[in-house]
C-alpha cells in the first residue's frame, strides 16, 4: 500500500485545562481593608473536528498521535477573569468516523459542515472573591481550574459514494470508471494496480449526477486480512448499490461464478449488512467472451434475482447506457448511509457528585482516593485557618469523615489524599 494514502488512524485528544482562580486582596491609597478581588481562571480550549474536502487520507495523524488543546490563563488581582484557552481545530477528510478506541463504539460521522467538540476544555477555577462571606473576611485560598475531557479516538475514512465497483483484480473496474467518469486511475494487465479507492463523478444529464468509487481488488479471505481487499472492504459500507464486475470471459483461467460467490461471501464476512445491499451485476469482458459463456453467466445471475449487464468496457460495448440505468436505480434507493452516535459520555447527573474510595492500607493508615477532593486541596492554603476550616467543611458534607469513623480511624492516624498526608484529630 503506498505510504500517502492512510484511512485508519489511532489518536488521542483532550481538551486544555482551565485556568486556577486568583488569591488577591484589593490594594488602593486610603483604602484600608479592600477585600478579596482575585479572579477567575478561563477555560481551557476544547478539541473541534471539521471535514474538509481538501483532504482525502489520514496521512496526517501517522506520526503526530496526541492532540491537546491550549490551556487558559490563571485568574488575576482586581476581578480580572483569564483568558480562555483557543480551540484546537482538527480538519479530517470527509465521511471519516470517529470512534472509542476501547468499546468501538461510534462518537461521529463526520460527514455534514459542522464543527464537532469532541473533547471540552476544563472549567476554570473560581478566585478568592468568590469565598468571601460575613464570617470570612479574608479568604486565602481560591479554586484551581479542571482539567480538559480527554478521549482515545480510532479515526476510520470512509469514502461517500452513492455507487461502487467490486469485484476480483484486474476484471476491468479501473477501466469502467475512466470512461463512464473523469477519473483517470492507473491502468495496467496486472493485479492490484488500484491501491487506493478512486472516486470519480458520472453525469447523466445537465443536473443529473452520482458518485462511483472504485474499490480496490477483492480476493479470497480478504474479510479475515487477506490482501489489500481488508483495508478498504470499510469504504464499501456507505455506497448505496454496488455494481460488481464479474470477467465472464474467464480469461484468466477463473470461473465467473466462482468470483462472484466468492465476493459476495467476502461482503458477508466483513458485515451482514452488506450481502443485502442492491446489486447490478456486470459481465465484461464480453469482446473476448463466447456467446454460450455469456448467457450461462446471465442465466445464473438472473436466477439469484439480480440484474445483468454484459459490457466490454475496452470496446465500450453496452457501457454507454449503463449510467442511466444506475442513475434510474438510486432514485429508488435510500441516502448514502451516515453512521449514528453509539458512545456517550457519562451523565454526570447520574454519577455521585462526589465519589471517594477510603481504603486501610495498614493499622493507623488510610488512602483516600477522590479527584475532586485533590483538586480543592491544590487550592487551599494548609498554613490558613479558614482556607483548613473550608477544606474540613468538604471533607464533612461529603461524608467522608463518616466514612473513615466507619472504618475505625482512631486519633493520630495517617490519612493521605493524594500527594499530602494529614493526621487525624477530632
Amino acid at each position: 500500500m503506498p505510504s500517502n494514502f492512510i484511512d485508519v488512524a489511532d489518536i488521542w485528544v483532550h481538551g486544555g485545562k482551565g485556568g486556577d482562580g486568583c488569591v488577591s486582596f484589593h490594594r488602593e491609597k486610603f483604602v484600608a481593608a479592600g477585600g478579596p478581588d482575585g479572579g477567575d481562571g478561563g477555560r481551557g480550549g476544547s478539541i473541534v473536528f471539521v471535514a474538509d474536502d481538501n483532504l482525502s487520507t489520514l496521512m496526517d495523524f501517522r506520526y503526530k498521535r496526541r492532540y491537546a488543546a491550549p490551556e487558559a490563563e490563571n485568574g488575576r488581582a482586581a476581578c480580572q477573569s483569564g483568558k480562555g484557552g483557543a480551540d484546537l481545530v482538527i480538519r479530517v477528510p470527509r465521511g471519516t468516523v470517529l470512534k472509542e478506541f476501547d468499546s468501538g463504539l461510534v462518537v461521529a460521522d463526520l460527514t455534514g459542515s459542522e464543527p464537532l467538540v469532541v473533547a471540552k476544555g476544563g472549567r476554570g477555577g473560581w478566585g478568592n472573591a468568590h469565598f468571601a462571606t460575613p464570617t470570612r473576611q479574608i479568604p486565602k485560598f481560591a479554586k484551581p481550574g479542571l482539567p480538559g475531557e480527554e478521549i482515545h479516538l480510532r479515526l476510520e475514512l470512509k469514502v461517500i459514494a452513492d455507487v461502487g465497483l467490486i469485484g476480483f483484480p484486474n476484471v476491468g473496474k479501473s477501466t469502467l470508471i475512466s470512461i463512464i467518469s473523469a477519473a483517470k486511475p492507473k491502468i495496467a494487465n496486472y493485479h492490484f494496480t488500484t491501491l487506493t479507492p478512486v472516486l470519480g463523478v458520472v453525469s447523466v444529464g445537465p443536473e443529473q449526477s452520482f458518485v462511483c468509487a472504485d474499490i480496490p481488488g477483492l480476493i479470497e479471505g480478504a474479510a479475515e486480512g487477506v490482501g489489500l481487499g481488508h483495508d478498504f472492504l470499510r469504504h464499501v459500507e456507505r455506497c448505496r448499490l454496488l455494481l460488481h464486475v464479474v470477467d465472464v470471459s474467464g480469461c484468466e483461467g477463473r470461473d465467473p461464478v466462482q468470483d462472484f460467490e466468492q465476493i459476495n461471501k467476502e461482503l458477508a464476512g466483513f458485515s451482514a449488512e452488506l450481502s443485502g445491499r442492491p446489486q447490478i451485476v456486470l459481465g465484461n469482458k464480453c469482446d473476448i467472451a463466447t456467446p454460450e459463456q455469456i448467457a450461462d453467466f446471465r442465466a445464473y445471475i438472473e436466477g439469484q434475482g439480480l440484474t445483468f449487464l454484459p459490457i466490454s468496457a475496452a470496446t465500450r460495448q453496452g457501457v454507454d447506457g449503463l449510467p442511466r440505468l444506475v442513475y434510474d436505480r438510486l432514485k429508488a434507493l435510500p441516502p448514502v448511509k451516515v453512521f449514528a452516535p453509539e458512545y456517550s459520555r457519562p451523565d454526570p447527573a447520574l454519577l455521585p457528585s462526589r465519589p471517594f474510595q477510603v481504603k486501610k492500607n495498614a493499622p493507623h493508615e488510610f488512602t483516600v482516593e477522590a479527584p475532586w477532593l485533590e483538586r480543592i486541596l491544590a487550592g487551599t492554603n494548609v498554613e490558613d485557618y479558614e482556607s483548613l476550616q473550608y477544606f474540613q467543611t468538604q471533607l464533612g458534607d461529603s461524608g467522608l469523615l463518616d466514612e473513615l469513623v466507619r472504618q475505625g480511624v482512631e486519633e493520630n492516624d495517617t490519612i493521605k489524599i493524594g500527594e499530602y498526608e494529614f493526621d487525624y484529630v477530632y
